[in-house]
C-alpha cells in the first residue's frame, strides 16, 4: 500500500498541510463516501486541486470548481520529431500566431459546432433569458481558445520511437467560469450573475442534492461545459494538426476538473475529482509535467489500491509554490511585477536546457514551481501503467502577464 490514510482521508505522496486541511474539512460535510488526495495535491478553492471527494446523492459545484472539465487531449501524429526539428522555430511561430490564447481571438472565424443546438442549453433559458444569452455567446466567442494560466499547447518527442506528439490543456473557458460562479451564487440566495463575495480558499464545499432543481441543472450545465471543453480541445488539436501538416493515429483525451457518477464497492456515488485523472481499469489518460520535464500516457490498472483511490490519479507534477511567490505582485497600472523568487533569466535557461522552444508564459509556469512528475507518479505506481513517456521539445501558451479572469 503506497497512501497514508489521515483522519480518514486516504493520501498519496507527501502530504501538503494546507490541502490536506482543505479535504478535511470537505470530509466533514455532506454525504461524503471517502475523501482523498493524490500525489500532486495542493491549495485550491474549498476543494484541494489534487483532491477526489465521493458523495452519495450529491454534487458540489465548488469541488467541480472554477475551471468546469478542464483536462488534456493528446494525439500522436504520424511525423517523426527529428523531421520538424529544422522548422520547430517557425512552427512555434505559427502556433503562437494563429492559435487564441488569453482573452482575445486571433482567428478571424469563430468556430460554430452542433454543441450550440445542444437541448440542455435550455438550463440557462430556465434560470432567465438574460443568463442564457450572455453565456451562449461568450461560449460561441471562446469556442477554439486556449486562455491563459498553466493551459498550453506541447509539441513532444517519444524518445523510444521518436514520433511527434501534440498535447493541450484547457477547459470550458469563460462559459464553465459563469457557470460556476452562477451556481454557487444560487446555492448563497444570490442572482445567478451576481458579484460573490466573501468567497473563501478554506471554506467548506459548496454541496447541492442530486434529486433537487438546482443539483439536477448544475448537473446537466456541468455535462454541457464538458462537452463544450471537448469540442475546444479537438479543435485546438484539429489547428495544430493543419499547422504540421500531420494527420493523428492514437488520442487520449479526458477531464480532470468533473464529477462523475460511478459505482464503487456497490455504492452508487458521485465521484468530484478536482485535478485528478479518472483512471478506471483500462482507462488511457494523458498526464502533462512542466515545461522542463516530461510527461506521460498512462493506463488504469486493477488493483486493490485502484480501488482504494476510487480508480483516480494525479493531473500534473503539482504546484509547490504560488504564482505570486514565484513572479511577484503584479502592477496592472504600470504592468510591472516585484518581488518574484524567479526571475525570466533563470526560466529561459532551464527550459533551453531542457531543448524546449518556448513561447509566451511567465515565471509563475517556470520549471521551478512544478514537482518533478516521476516523483507523484512513483506515489501511484500501484494502480497505473505508463505507456508512453514525451519529452517536449516545443511549449506555446499565453504571454507573460496575460490578463485572463477565466485562467485556472
Amino acid at each position: 500500500m503506497t497512501y497514508q490514510i489521515i483522519d480518514g482521508v486516504r493520501v498519496w505522496g507527501k502530504p501538503e498541510e494546507g490541502a490536506l486541511s482543505q479535504a478535511k474539512t470537505c470530509a466533514m460535510h455532506g454525504n461524503v463516501v471517502q475523501a482523498l488526495l493524490m500525489a500532486d495535491h495542493h491549495k485550491g478553492y474549498s476543494q484541494p486541486i489534487g483532491g477526489v471527494v465521493a458523495y452519495e446523492g450529491q454534487i458540489s459545484p465548488s469541488g467541480v470548481g472554477y475551471d468546469i472539465a478542464c483536462g488534456n487531449k493528446a494525439v500522436r501524429t504520424n511525423l517523426m520529431a527529428a523531421d520538424i526539428r529544422p522548422r520547430l522555430a517557425g512552427i512555434m511561430n505559427e502556433l503562437a500566431r494563429k492559435i487564441s490564447f488569453g482573452v482575445g481571438r486571433v482567428n478571424s472565424e469563430k468556430v460554430d459546432h452542433e454543441l450550440f443546438d445542444d437541448p440542455d442549453w435550455a438550463v440557462y433559458s430556465a434560470i432567465g433569458k438574460a443568463v442564457h444569452d450572455k453565456l451562449k455567446a461568450l461560449a460561441r466567442d471562446q469556442l477554439g481558445t486556449v486562455g491563459s494560466g498553466n493551459h498550453y499547447v506541447d509539441l513532444f518527442e517519444e524518445p523510444e520511437t521518436g514520433r511527434l506528439w501534440i498535447g493541450n490543456h484547457f477547459g470550458s473557458r469563460g462559459f464553465g467560469h459563469k457557470t460556476a460562479s452562477g451556481f454557487l451564487n444560487l446555492a448563497a440566495g444570490r442572482e445567478f450573475l451576481a458579484n460573490a463575495p466573501g468567497e473563501k480558499m478554506d471554506q467548506p464545499p459548496v454541496l447541492l442534492d442530486l434529486d433537487s432543481e438546482t443539483g439536477d441543472m448544475y448537473e446537466r450545465a456541468m455535462k454541457l461545459a464538458g462537452r463544450y471543453a471537448y469540442a475546444g480541445r479537438d479543435y485546438v488539436i484539429e489547428q495544430a494538426l493543419s499547422i504540421l501538416g500531420a494527420e493523428a493515429d492514437f488520442e487520449v483525451h479526458n477531464h480532470h476538473n468533473f464529477a462523475w457518477r460511478e459505482t464503487h464497492d456497490g455504492r452508487e456515488t458521485v465521484v468530484v475529482r478536482k485535478g485528478a485523472t479518472p483512471s478506471a481499469p483500462g482507462q488511457l489518460g494523458f498526464i502533462g509535467g512542466s515545461m522542463g520535464d516530461i510527461s506521460v500516457i498512462v493506463r488504469g490498472r486493477d488493483t486493490e489500491e485502484s480501488r482504494a483511490s476510487f480508480y483516480s490519479t494525479v493531473h500534473g507534477a503539482g504546484r509547490v509554490m504560488s504564482r505570486t511567490q514565484a513572479a511577484g505582485k503584479m502592477n496592472w497600472k504600470t504592468r510591472t511585477r516585484s518581488g518574484g523568487a524567479i526571475t525570466v533569466e533563470q526560466m529561459k535557461k532551464a527550459v533551453q536546457d531542457f531543448g524546449v522552444e518556448l513561447r509566451g508564459a511567465g515565471t509563475d509556469e517556470s520549471p521551478f514551481v512544478y514537482r518533478k512528475l516521476q516523483e507523484v507518479l512513483d506515489a501511484h505506481a500501484e494502480t497505473i501503467d505508463v505507456l508512453h513517456v514525451l519529452k517536449p521539445i516545443g511549449v506555446c501558451m499565453a504571454g507573460a502577464d496575460e490578463f485572463d479572469p477565466y485562467k485556472d
